[in-house]
């Protein structure tokens, strides 16, 4: 392989890794906040034993969470020193704001969750759980405006030319609300609000299959319901608010996604493949449905197909029309999933069934791939620009880096990721085996 295409593969395993724990964190996050309100409200041991288990699975996520994202932005000036100098005086201030308002923020209350249970106010350690929450959501918002403007960007003008070209920031508000940091940040969030409920379906499953920490299960089953359930409908409004912004600002990468070739209406796929010997998609669809989606009633609006830009303006075709496609259909599964595991659990029927708990035990996995196949299609579907319309893939490398140190250090990235993440898991596991517990002999 070339030192374009190693890049390319070895920071894909980086943000893989990494973004294992993001949803994680973000989405236990809000669970966390809950159970120490329950212990707020209630005084019960059994919830404040509940709380600390939270705290315990939140704080190995986040460590880890952190370890994996520093490498990513070294990453920046080692492989892709050219894009580093174009996009460094966009990307400085939400990087410099990620740390010093979100970062600083989630860590130091998490301090508190940690080492202040008994030396802080039930009120302060109460108001600690949401800070940390807040700053994980914050967070998320700099790195997704750092993102979005990738994607869209807005707000500055090039100046230079060859290698001393580069972006120069003329309006901040305008880079950081250009048109997808909005419809981007509520789509990635809901998705990990839905992580966060499917997880604790899946832990409260776990125990409860078990006939074990009881209380726990209970609670934690009937919290998970109601984040995922929520999540999971409100993600239809927002999924499609993202839709309609991909439509407007990136035509080409929604002809990838739905495998449109001529100009005209875009049809609405279910399943099918992209041929790309013939230029043509085989797929059971919907004529023109994308049009009524976005509000042409008539069908009769054309948008772009991928016939009108040349072959090497087209991202990846088949990778981003699969990964688009089966990310909607496990929001399906999971819109199933979540509704039928409340109508169990409103008529009694759940505790009992240990089928539906097995199959609930492993149900975290459905939106968490779902996760990881929505940034597939959304990063690959906007090659082959780093920066649309500005700066391709190809011309954003490290020019001094051989493809031979490229490898190199992917093996040893993969190596200690793997090694990371079989700690992480480790550790995690055991957290889970040993269950909540007030000290006293009760669950």
């Amino acid at each position: 392989m070339d030192v374009v295409a190693l890049s390319r593969i070895q920071f894909a395993v980086t943000i893989i890794y990494h973004f294992l724990f993001v949803p994680l964190s973000i989405g236990t996050g809000l669970v966390l906040a809950l159970a120490e309100r329950r212990f707020y409200r209630s005084g019960d041991p059994k919830d404040r034993a509940s709380a600390d288990f939270w705290v315990k699975i939140f704080t190995a996520t986040f460590a880890v969470g952190v370890a994996t994202g520093i490498s990513m932005e070294f990453a920046f000036g080692t492989n892709w020193a050219t894009y580093s100098r174009f996009v460094g005086d966009i990307f400085g201030a939400p990087l410099a704001a990620e740390g010093l308002f979100a970062f600083f923020l989630e860590s130091t209350f998490l301090g508190v969750l940690i080492f202040g249970r008994d030396r802080v106010s039930k009120k302060f350690y109460h108001a600690s759980a949401w800070l940390v929450w807040a700053g994980s959501m914050l967070s998320a918002l700099w790195i997704i405006i750092a993102n979005s403007w990738m994607q869209t960007p807005a707000g500055y003008k090039v100046v230079g030319a060859g290698l001393t070209r580069k972006a120069v920031l003329t309006d901040f508000f305008a880079a950081a609300l250009n048109p997808s940091t909005v419809p981007r940040y509520l789509h990635t969030i809901d998705a990990m609000l839905m992580m966060g409920g499917f997880l604790a379906i899946g832990l409260a499953a776990y125990y409860l299959r078990r006939g074990t920490h009881t209380h726990f299960a209970r609670t934690t089953m009937a919290t998970g319901i109601v984040i995922a359930a929520v999540a999971t409908v409100l993600m239809l409004p927002l999924g499609h608010y993202q839709a309609l912004e991909v439509l407007a600002n990136q035509p080409i990468k929604i002809a990838a996604f739905e495998g449109h070739w001529d100009n005209g209406p875009i049809p609405l796929g279910i399943v099918g493949w992209i041929d790309t010997a013939n230029n043509k998609t085989v797929s059971l669809e919907i004529p023109g449905g994308v049009n009524l989606l976005a509000g042409d009633f008539s069908g009769t609006k054309s948008y772009p197909g991928l016939n009108s830009v040349p072959a090497a303006d087209r991202p990846p075709l088949q990778i981003t029309y699969q990964t688009y496609r089966w990310m909607i259909l496990l929001w399906g599964v999971m819109l199933i999933v979540a509704l039928g595991a409340w109508w169990l659990n409103r008529t009694g029927k759940l505790e009992g069934n240990k089928k539906v708990l097995t199959a609930l035990m492993w149900s975290p996995i459905l939106p968490m791939a779902a996760i990881q196949l929505g940034w597939a299609a959304a990063e690959v579907g906007r090659q082959p620009w780093i920066v649309t319309g500005e700066l391709r893939t190809l011309d954003a490398i490290s020019k001094a880096v051989p493809a031979g140190e490229v490898l190199l250090t992917l093996v040893l990235f993969t190596a200690f990721y793997t090694l990371i993440y079989v700690a992480w898991t480790r550790v995690v596991v055991g957290y889970i085996k040993k269950g909540p517990s007030t000290g006293e002999g009760v669950e």
